[in-house]
């Protein structure tokens, strides 16, 4: 990937004041950290179900917060969620323009609290509708490379894009209708989730096809290399729920798949990247 850092008006920097404890609400969220599939197995509870009702009102501020103890590599991730979010909210204002409306990713370590609550790492990269924000701990893109097996910047680039998807689909009032259906029939809560979920990663897909059109780097937008679509697609794969439930060494089940199963993940984030077209990436009709 060819990227340009910015001034990274796109990040709420809360890496120096993390909070602990446990997730009172799960937001939405990629999910997907083998900690949480796991405890979601164990238990039959969906912990990574994206519409758990939270509980919580606190909110996210800017109020100045210790420094963050750091590398230059770190800054340097930090510098390509900010262009990598920059550009993923660039692009969708080009295809929503009266629609759509820019937020922010609130960088953290460990923990922290949300208007959805407590979250912890383990919860993996999410989105808070509640308070319309991206949540990521840069440890996770360690998560993604080593345990997971998907390396590369637009296999980061795609988890970043899968958030901000979920953003649309809050500004858009799909999730909110997805939220009452659930509401309505709880035994469809996970079919549900999963439609919503892969909608994102095709929504991931649309950014990434604006991003591999040739000559973006030369006005300082992220442009795709050879190579990197294949990244984003192995990220895909490399999460799905089956794949997550075998690594837990159980058996598959898909009444308990959350997001989508691997084929399911990789065949709309193709569908996304092959058309740029977000009237493509219905999930939820002829299902």
């Amino acid at each position: 990937m060819r990227w340009t850092p910015g001034n990274r008006d796109n990040i709420v920097d809360a890496r120096g004041r993390s909070g602990v404890g446990l997730t009172r609400g799960v937001p939405l969220g990629l999910g997907g950290l083998l900690l949480v599939a796991l405890l979601s197995w164990a238990t039959g509870t969906d912990l990574l179900s994206p519409l758990s009702s939270p509980d919580s009102s606190t909110s996210v501020n800017n109020t100045p917060s210790a420094p963050a103890a750091t590398s230059p590599e770190e800054e340097r991730e930090v510098n390509f969620v900010d262009a990598v979010a920059q550009d993923v909210q660039d692009t969708w204002q080009q295809i929503l323009p009266r629609q759509y409306q820019r937020t922010q990713v609130v960088l953290f370590r460990d923990a922290i609290d949300s208007n959805c609550g407590m979250a912890q790492s383990a919860t993996g990269p999410f989105y808070c509708p509640q308070d319309e924000h991206v949540y990521l701990d840069l440890e996770f893109f360690n998560e993604l490379r080593n345990r997971f097996g998907a390396p590369g910047e637009f296999a980061r680039a795609y988890v970043i894009a899968h958030e901000f998807g979920h953003h649309v689909q809050r500004l858009t009032g799909i999730e909110e209708r997805v939220r009452t259906a659930q509401q309505r029939q709880p035994s469809a809560a996970n079919a549900l989730s999963v439609r919503l979920e892969l909608q994102a990663d095709c929504y991931a897909g649309v950014w990434g096809h604006a991003a591999s059109q040739p000559g973006r780097a030369a006005k300082g937008d992220v442009e795709l290399d050879p190579g990197d679509v294949e990244s984003g697609l192995n990220a895909a794969a490399s999460i799905g729920d089956d794949r997550l439930q075998r690594m837990a060494g159980s058996r598959v089940a898909p009444e308990r798949f959350t997001h989508g199963s691997s084929a399911q993940r990789v065949e709309w984030f193709r569908k996304g990247l092959s058309s740029g077209d977000p009237n493509a990436c219905d999930t939820f009709a002829n299902q």
